[in-house]
């Protein structure tokens, strides 16, 4: 039992060391390749080199990494672009209903053509234009017009730009639960990364150790020297997974460094979480997956939008009524008042109303158009709903799994630690074969790497489970 605590505290004590041991040893290369290269004079100067050293002595929480990664993904930058974009649409698409107002301004000549006549303002004759279309040889106009359109394709334009803003909205949230997830497998695969490699470390020093055991056993006559062979075998094995591990942590390192700073070189270290957080009950997740799941809300706005495709098609076949005012000056004088007292200053007003005849169906042919898309969209709609049903199951039952796993992984490392114990007390004793030694240390090393195995696989489901009903 005093093996299997002073092991437990050599790894606790490894994997507080793990992060100074490791960055030095890989920011060493980096480094000097940044020097070669000249990044560092690319920087202003008095410009700390390290783009965010504030981190290296504050551990980084999940949420902290989620923050930082949702900075830094192009994919949510555009997504979230988008959603903005999409908002202004609505209000321009809202806008669209209300009256337009515009200062019109406009100073006309036209040549004579030689002739008199008394169409223009004021008593006498005037230059005749050549021009039919224009009232007098000059001619200014400075008036303010009001235009208003009212039809039913106005209306479905908002009722469209309404469900493309939400449909916006919903692939916005689903593009933050998928970085949301990828950020949470990176973040405790970094950190399952970082304890393999003090288990690596730990297994490599108690492979030493047994090496000088066998040897010590052999120089006294109590061992055969395959022993110390074997022994000496099992401890290059563990030299490669210790290179190994030491690889595998630095990968997880800056793969999750690419998505929270500038410079994924950037050293840092992350907050682990102490005990299993449970999970909800079923009914709550079923409730909250049918509430906050943005796939089904993304699939329902698409169908808002073919329903307003349709309703702008069908809109077609009814008239619109323009209305429009006009107050200003269009005389040929560019005064209130023209000769004789007569006053420019005035308004006119004129209401249109267009009623579609004949347009050789293809008014027709386009409301069938949209039609045969609102279908598709319906059957998205259905197909998004079982999709969640089954994922939902799916999730749920992977993470009850994992967690009920845990304590049986817990128990096989307490398991192992205490069999190698006492194997290698039995070997010193010479009652065990140098083969039962190994074995021992190989099924210890195997129990902690699938514990950590197990946290992952935990985390990674129950992260999978709280993005798919929006708790996260």
């Amino acid at each position: 039992m005093l093996l299997s605590v002073t092991t437990r505290h050599d790894i606790r004590r490894e994997r507080r060391q793990r992060g100074s041991r490791c960055l030095l040893g890989a920011f060493s290369l980096p480094v000097l390749v940044a020097a070669v290269f000249g990044l560092a004079n690319a920087q202003t100067p008095g410009e700390n080199a390290n783009p965010d050293s504030s981190t290296s002595g504050k551990p980084i929480t999940l949420q902290e990494a989620i923050r930082r990664a949702q900075a830094n993904e192009p994919a949510y930058a555009a997504s979230s672009a988008e959603s903005r974009a999409s908002a202004l649409d609505r209000s321009i698409a809202r806008a669209g209903l209300l009256p337009g107002v515009v200062y019109h301004n406009q100073a006309l000549y036209t040549q004579s053509n030689g002739q008199q006549n008394q169409a223009g303002q004021g008593v006498g004759s005037q230059p005749s234009p050549k021009f039919i279309a224009n009232n007098a040889v000059r001619e200014y106009a400075s008036q303010a017009e009001i235009n208003e359109t009212l039809g039913l394709r106005q209306l479905a334009g908002v009722r469209r730009a309404d469900a493309e803003a939400a449909r916006a909205a919903a692939e916005l949230e689903v593009s933050r639960r998928g970085l949301v997830e990828a950020v949470t497998s990176l973040f405790y695969g970094s950190i399952a990364a970082d304890n393999k490699l003090a288990v690596a470390n730990r297994a490599h020093r108690e492979a030493a150790d047994f090496t000088v055991l066998t040897s010590e056993r052999d120089q006294a006559r109590e061992a055969a020297h395959a022993d110390v062979v074997k022994a000496q075998l099992a401890e290059q094995q563990r030299e490669r997974d210790l290179a190994d591990a030491k690889v595998t942590a630095e990968k997880a390192r800056l793969e999750l460094g690419v998505l929270l700073f500038p410079d994924p070189r950037t050293p840092y270290t992350l907050a682990d979480t102490d005990g299993v957080p449970e999970l909800a009950s079923r009914a709550e997740i079923e409730h909250a997956a049918a509430r906050n799941n943005p796939e089904l809300k993304s699939a329902l706005a698409a169908l808002n939008v073919t329903n307003a495709d349709v309703l702008a098609a069908r809109a077609v076949y009814l008239p619109d009524l323009d209305l429009n005012v006009t107050y200003g000056i269009d005389a040929p004088q560019f005064a209130v008042n023209g000769p004789d007292r007569v006053r420019n200053l005035g308004y006119s007003a004129s209401v249109t109303l267009d009623i579609p005849v004949w347009d050789w169906l293809s008014t027709e042919h386009k409301v069938k158009q949209s039609e045969i898309r609102r279908d598709a969209a319906r059957v998205a709609l259905t197909a998004a709903q079982r999709r969640l049903i089954a994922r939902l199951d799916e999730v749920y039952s992977e993470a009850v799994a994992a967690r009920d796993q845990l304590a049986s992984l817990d128990a096989s490392v307490a398991t192992a630690a205490e069999s190698l114990r006492l194997t290698k007390l039995r070997y010193t004793g010479g009652e065990a074969t140098v083969l039962e030694v190994v074995d021992a240390q190989n099924a210890f090393v195997g129990a902690e790497n699938a514990h950590e195995d197990g946290i992952v696989r935990y985390q990674q489901a129950r992260a999978d489970l709280e993005t798919l009903i929006g708790t996260m």
